[in-house]
């Protein structure tokens, strides 16, 4: 009866998870709603606090801004939250990559997916950055050149072509439908193969990918062992295996006999062909 009730337990929990999950990606949180409701007592109260100053003052600029019906526009999540993230897997990866092809200076860069208000915007500060995504993006900075495609075949790409080439925590999702592509179980693994396809002799790869127990989150993104990447990309030279640990901290140069999955969230990788 115990094992019954605490099945139907979890079972209760999934499915709420499971929904607030989707109310998240809606921009709906209920997650805090005291919370919430605070937030709303002080924006009110700032309200009355502002109209109490603005009739107080004399200054004729101050004066320009009243508030009105129209002027209300409630922002109360920001009374929580921090100026940024200095630390995380993205923040650390996109410092990573872009340090190591600083210091190569490629004449030319190539990546797919990754992260344009991170990883690329570091690279077009010193050079001109070729992207390709199957999200849109606009853009007329000089130094961002963007094709919207499906990556998985990287058609439009010669073989052996690429100088400097990047993709990170970007192929875990190919594949899965969630960014509109194509649902197919084999995608990321074509991918793969189209990355060393293109690769010119020489030339090195900036990869990463979320590690530790292989399986599934669908529509989510796949978590990978290091060495089914090692495997798939067999084909190259591995110049340096790295990683971020769950501590978050950022593990450079880790043998391959210390790189236990488990104890990573994020694997680095450089290969070259």
């Amino acid at each position: 009866m115990k094992n019954l009730l605490k099945k139907i337990r979890n079972l209760i929990l999934y499915i709420l998870s499971f929904f607030y999950k989707i109310l998240s990606a809606f921009g709906l949180n209920l997650k805090n709603p005291v919370i919430v409701f605070f937030s709303i007592f002080i924006y009110f109260r700032d309200i009355i606090k502002y109209i109490i100053k603005y009739n107080k003052s004399k200054n004729p600029l101050v004066k320009k801004f009243p508030i009105n019906f129209k002027s209300l526009v409630p922002m109360i999540s920001d009374m929580h939250v921090s100026s940024g993230s200095a630390e995380g897997v993205y923040f650390i990866q996109d410092l990573w990559a872009a340090q190591k092809i600083y210091k190569k200076k490629p004449k030319e860069h190539l990546d797919i997916g990754s992260r344009v208000d991170g990883f690329i915007s570091h690279l077009m500060v010193f050079m001109k950055v070729n992207v390709i995504d199957i999200r849109p993006l606009e853009s007329n900075n000089k130094n961002l050149v963007f094709v919207k495609e499906d990556a998985t075949f990287l058609k439009n790409i010669s073989d052996n072509s690429v100088e400097s080439l990047s993709c990170l925590h970007a192929t875990e999702h190919f594949g899965l439908g969630r960014y509109s592509d194509e649902v197919n179980p084999e995608s990321c693994f074509i991918f793969i193969k189209n990355l060393i396809r293109v690769l010119k002799p020489k030339g090195r790869l900036y990869f990463s990918v979320p590690v530790g127990d292989e399986r599934l989150i669908f529509n989510a993104h796949r978590v990978f062992s290091h060495t089914t990447i090692l495997n798939c990309f067999n084909e190259l030279k591995l110049h340096e295996l790295s990683g971020i640990k769950r501590d978050g901290l950022l593990y450079t140069n880790v043998d391959l006999k210390n790189f236990n999955d488990t104890e990573f969230k994020c694997g680095l990788f450089i290969f070259e062909k």
